[in-house]
């Protein structure tokens, strides 16, 4: 297999082999490409082309690419099989977590009745207990196919008992030890136990440190231990210790890749998850919200002016200057609060002492706004405007500066504090907001000093 560059010239190529029926040369193309992408051209093609890809695979191939593929272009496919296809053509060839994760895709009487359909009784009653932890924890992550041994085991009998286990493995980074009573004990790597004298005992051998996590975690602990420790596969244990499934690597960057791309469409003003191959009401309506709280914010930005009409009537040239301290405002609180959901994503900004990390943010935010309200001191000074003025906005924007950087900070933590995804505080949320308190700072501090 070689990694092929999925561009428009790779497009046109697979359409004029279906033009001309030429099957031979797409399976020959196929062959050479990888799953990913496949998938990747999938995506691309429309519903009856993609099943002409899809039937010139091999079934471990479609697998593959099913897991791969986008939701709706797999949602799509799968409609034209029954329950009992979906469940023993598909699902009964794929990993665990693989198959549990397509699996929750389906409505829950769909899920039911595909995992019913299953022949292996074990492997449905397994994936009935995959499919019933809760969202974004690890036990809904994991995959149920491990290599396991007892520590009491010789290394003559755990090698042999690998070459077993191992038929449902994918890959094998490490091997778990466990008790009689299957709770995990410690791990033991291949390179040990190749190197280790075959009648010496695995509980001489294996390593009792072992980082793992609980089925209930949540993904975001399970993304930040693999990050910390650089591990490329964690264990997952059950309240009671028991060895129950493993996480791995690939799944936790899928994970931090999907939100990241819901936290960066959060920002955007985009409230859901979508792709820019959705349909257009799809896309619509995710963006549609934001655009109309920013519509109401900017009549009320509107209404805010109109208190203040009689102040520019008498100062008209307070109004150049209205544009920079909304602009100023929205800037530094999206910029305290992409620092904050930062934190909070990473898990390094912490739960205590919020108060000194506002206070921080605080003298921060003093030392950016003096710097910036001197350089429009000096601007307006420059170019021979009032001195009134001049203090006026040199004033205000200072101000708001320090309040934008504070609300910046506080309202990410206060909505990861109510389990709301605090990068919302991002976009559009704290923009509005700047905007409106920004230009009643403004004018506040003309009617004052002006």
């Amino acid at each position: 297999m070689e990694k092929i560059q999925v561009d428009n010239a790779l497009l046109k190529q697979f359409k004029a082999w279906f033009q001309e029926g030429n099957l031979a040369e797409l399976h020959a193309q196929l062959q050479h490409m990888y799953p990913q992408d496949i998938a990747a051209v999938i995506d691309r093609l429309n519903t009856e082309d993609a099943r002409k890809v899809m039937n010139a695979l091999d079934k471990e191939a479609v697998v593959k690419v099913l897991v791969e593929t986008d939701q709706d272009v797999r949602e799509q496919f799968l409609s034209a099989y029954s329950s009992y296809e979906i469940a023993n053509e598909f699902i009964e060839n794929m990993n665990s977590d693989d198959a549990a994760y397509i699996l929750n895709h389906f409505p829950n009487h769909k899920k039911e009745e595909i995992i019913s359909n299953l022949q292996d009784i074990e492997y449905a009653s397994s994936l009935l207990e995959l499919i019933s932890y809760e969202t974004e924890t690890a036990g809904s992550l994991m995959a149920l196919e491990l290599v396991k041994a007892y520590q009491d085991w010789s290394v003559a009998k755990c090698i042999d008992e690998i070459r077993i286990q191992a038929e449902n493995v994918e890959s094998i980074l490490v091997v778990y030890v466990v008790d009689h009573l299957e709770r995990l004990q410690g791990i033991i790597t291949l390179k040990n136990l190749i190197l280790a004298d075959p009648n010496s005992q695995i509980h001489d051998l294996y390593n009792k440190e072992v980082i793992s996590v609980s089925t209930s975690a949540p993904v975001e602990e399970v993304a930040n231990i693999t990050k910390k420790y650089d591990l490329m596969v964690l264990p997952v244990v059950d309240p009671l210790g028991r060895l129950v499934g493993r996480i791995t690597i690939d799944d936790v960057v899928d994970f931090i890749k999907d939100e990241a791309d819901e936290d960066y469409q959060l920002m955007s003003g985009i409230t859901e998850d979508v792709d820019p191959t959705d349909k257009v009401w799809i896309l619509s309506r995710a963006r549609l919200p934001w655009l109309i709280i920013g519509l109401f914010g900017g009549i009320a930005s509107s209404r805010f002016l109109a208190i203040y009409e009689g102040q520019i009537m008498i100062h008209p040239e307070m109004a150049f200057f209205i544009p920079m301290i909304a602009a100023m405002g929205g800037n530094v609180g999206v910029q305290s609060s992409a620092i904050v959901v930062q934190g909070i994503a990473n898990d390094t900004l912490g739960t205590k002492n919020i108060g000194q990390k506002i206070l921080k943010e605080l003298r921060v935010a003093l030392i950016n706004g003096i710097i910036c309200s001197l350089l429009i001191l000096f601007y307006n000074l420059a170019f021979q405007h009032s001195y009134e003025l001049a203090i006026t906005v040199s004033t205000a924007l200072l101000a708001v500066i320090i309040f934008a950087s504070v609300f910046g900070t506080f309202i990410p933590m206060l909505l990861n504090k109510l389990k709301i995804d605090p990068a919302i505080a991002t976009g559009p949320f704290i923009t509005t907001s700047n905007d409106l308190l920004g230009i009643m700072i403004y004018f506040s501090i003309g009617r004052l000093l002006y």
